[in-house]
């Protein structure tokens, strides 16, 4: 073998370094947020909350999720993925731990609110590697391996959460998950730095990679369209995730064991959607589809199926974890695949900012939809409302995509020009 082709196969290792660390991190990420649905239970014990009070934990969560998650992409595309995720998760671990120090509800709202400004940079950190590291058409295959972190971290946390919870308590659970995130920017400081060493990712993106300006890029169709895509089908995303252990809880009566034996179901699905979709838009792409065709084939199916979760409270609580598994599925694709689009349109100087509107727009839909869910419960309405309601926000996102945010390509130089990058 030629020192060539040496070179050239151990690029592409190191290439796919920067996705493996955002996976783990991501995962850490996830499995952070479950902490306090999982033991809400065991929390309650020491600390009453009601559905409106648990609905404000995770607005509190979301509302700063969504600034920073704007904040988290500008301050990447201005100081770097490498020195911005170290900063990013180090707040975020350190918020974690502060839940274990929590003796009411205020100082609980708190921590969450700090848990969501520093988680809010996590997905433009991983977008922007994606960005920087993999060709467009392996893009999208690489943003479904990151997105599957996230049904990693989730899968993981009833079980492990469980066992904590059973052994050693419910501030334990905090320490445990601020550690491993700590642990992981030690790893990060060290691998990432060898990484970014051995391959010049800029040569992935031949477009211009000057500063972008906010106010144009706030006028692109595009973004706007993707903005509330991401609104809709995340209102129904932030749902599942954070009020599927309380369903479990109040409306099939069950106990911290079983929430542990059950609910890591439905993630584990999430998983093989965020890698599958991913995997099946490049695979289109690879096989002379257009990339608009691809990315919205993908999405029109992930789609499609989102309506099964109505069924939930109609049907035993076995079929019922089958359509959360099927929902949560078809969630993660989509996800995956939405937050690919942005490095499809936009150049690598703006792939931070611009996906840090697009979360934004879903944190903001997510914190919305929390507190009409928790107003609804409170006041007499049934899962069955708010269920019919998630069944259908990611069908209004794709119809969105398709009748008025036109072909999904590369903006145009009119329109680089236009941004200033």
């Amino acid at each position: 073998m030629t020192h060539t082709a040496i070179h050239q196969g151990s690029s592409r290792e190191n290439r796919w370094l920067p996705v493996i660390l955002v996976t783990v991190a991501i995962a850490i990420s996830y499995f952070d947020r479950q902490t306090l649905p999982v033991a809400i239970a065991a929390i309650q014990h020491n600390i009453p909350i009601s559905n409106v009070q648990f609905s404000y934990l995770q607005t509190a969560f979301l509302l700063a999720y969504a600034a920073l998650y704007i904040g988290g992409g500008r301050l990447l595309d201005l100081i770097g993925t490498r020195c911005g995720f170290t900063v990013i998760m180090l707040w975020w671990s350190l918020a974690c731990a502060l839940h274990g120090l929590a003796s009411g509800f205020s100082l609980l709202l708190c921590a969450r609110f700090l848990l969501g400004m520093g988680e809010g940079g996590g997905f433009p950190a991983a977008i922007r590697v994606a960005a920087e590291w993999v060709s467009p058409e392996n893009r999208s295959t690489a943003v479904g391996i990151i997105n599957a972190g996230t049904a990693v971290g989730s899968v993981l946390a009833p079980p492990l959460i469980g066992l904590v919870l059973l052994n050693s308590g419910w501030r334990m659970v905090f320490y445990l998950s601020a550690a491993a995130g700590l642990a992981w920017v030690v790893w990060w400081s060290i691998s990432y730095r060898s990484g970014s060493a051995a391959v010049s990712a800029n040569k992935l993106d031949p477009r211009p990679s000057g500063p972008s300006k906010l106010g144009k890029l706030l006028s692109i169709r595009s973004l706007q369209v993707l903005v509330f895509a991401k609104f809709m089908s995340d209102s129904a995303w932030y749902f599942l995730l954070f009020w599927l252990p309380k369903y479990l809880y109040d409306a099939r009566h069950f106990d911290i064991k079983q929430v542990s034996s059950y609910a890591w179901i439905p993630y584990a699905a999430s998983g093989l959607g965020s890698f599958l979709g991913g995997l099946f838009s490049s695979r289109l792409l690879r096989g002379g589809w257009s990339l608009d065709c691809a990315r919205k084939t993908a999405l029109g199916v992930s789609a499609g199926l989102m309506p099964v979760v109505m069924l939930v409270p109609m049907v035993p609580v076995q079929f019922a974890v089958a359509l959360f598994s099927v929902a949560f599925f078809c969630q993660q694709s989509w996800s995956g695949l939405v937050m690919t689009v942005p490095a499809d349109i936009f150049p690598l100087s703006a792939v931070g900012t611009v996906s840090g509107f697009v979360g934004f727009g879903g944190a903001i839909g997510g914190a919305a939809f929390g507190m009409v869910a928790g107003y609804l419960l409170q006041h007499g309405f049934g899962y069955q409302t708010l269920f019919i309601l998630v069944g259908s926000f990611h069908l209004i996102g794709f119809l969105a995509i398709v009748l008025i945010g036109g072909v999904i390509q590369p903006l145009s130089s009119d329109d680089l020009k236009r941004i200033g990058a």
